[in-house]
């Protein structure tokens, strides 16, 4: 174990990784610097990052990869990870992305948070700066309205910033209920759907950097096609919104 890092029986951090670029190693090397465990699932990646990360857990106990042989998307490595995570006795995971863009000095504050409040999901609320594209700001604002409609404002910062400490249990339990959030369309659906559940929440400040292709940044959104998949998130959530809207009235009133 890597000196001066808490090892926890119960939080670990959780990195999807999909063919993630240069900075990946820096990433993961980062987390292990602020905590134990680390676990990384690696969604079918092509581009030798799987046996890059296994030659680094070779020489630290405390990183763990899980290889899936097909890529099937963010959530659905996440549900691998949370599966294990669940079995092997933990009870929350901190979710960050593996291409760099996710603070992992701010691993032990929403560690804290989430041990402070362990039945909330901790959700980072991302302080943007000047790397990041005027067209994904402008797309999530959308995005935060129609949750913010759908969860009759429950209070979610940012809807899509994927820096996050889940309850582990009430996440596999809805996302093992829809064979939707395997892809782009996760971090928005768990935080609807949690909130449904009447799992709180809490917010917390985090950075969020864009690297440019020169500084090693990879990206793989597609501005139609996850756009499309939200819009059809949101399509598919808005019945279950209006058979719910009874008790979301009631939970407003109450708070």
């Amino acid at each position: 174990m890597l000196s001066g890092v808490r090892r926890s029986p119960t939080h670990l951090v959780l990195i999807p990784s999909y063919n993630p670029g240069p900075r990946l190693v820096a990433t993961v090397r980062a987390a292990r610097a602020h905590w134990d465990p680390v676990w990384v699932v690696v969604d079918g990646s092509t581009d030798g990052s799987a046996a890059v990360l296994a030659d680094l857990a070779r020489g630290d106990p405390g990183l763990h990869v899980l290889v899936r042989a097909r890529n099937g998307g963010k959530g659905a490595a996440l549900l691998e990870g949370l599966d294990a995570a669940l079995a092997a006795g933990y009870t929350h995971a901190l979710t960050m992305d593996s291409d760099g863009q996710h603070p992992a000095e701010c691993i032990d504050a929403f560690m804290a948070a989430s041990d402070a409040a362990p039945a909330a999901m901790i959700l980072g609320a991302p302080l943007f700066d000047a790397s990041a594209p005027r067209i994904r700001l402008r797309g999530r604002r959308v995005a935060n309205w129609w949750t913010d409609l759908e969860t009759l404002w429950a209070g979610v910062a940012d809807t899509l910033f994927g820096f996050r400490v889940y309850p582990i249990a009430p996440l596999v339990a809805v996302m093992r209920r829809t064979r939707w959030m395997r892809r782009f369309d996760f971090d928005a659906e768990a935080v609807v759907r949690l909130s449904w559940r009447g799992v709180p929440l809490r917010n917390l400040p985090a950075p969020c950097r864009y690297f440019t292709a020169a500084e090693g940044g990879v990206s793989h959104f597609h501005y139609w096609r996850d756009n499309l998949l939200l819009t059809w998130m949101y399509t598919r959530l808005f019945g279950g919104f209006l058979v719910r809207l009874p008790l979301l009235l009631a939970r407003r009133i109450a708070r």
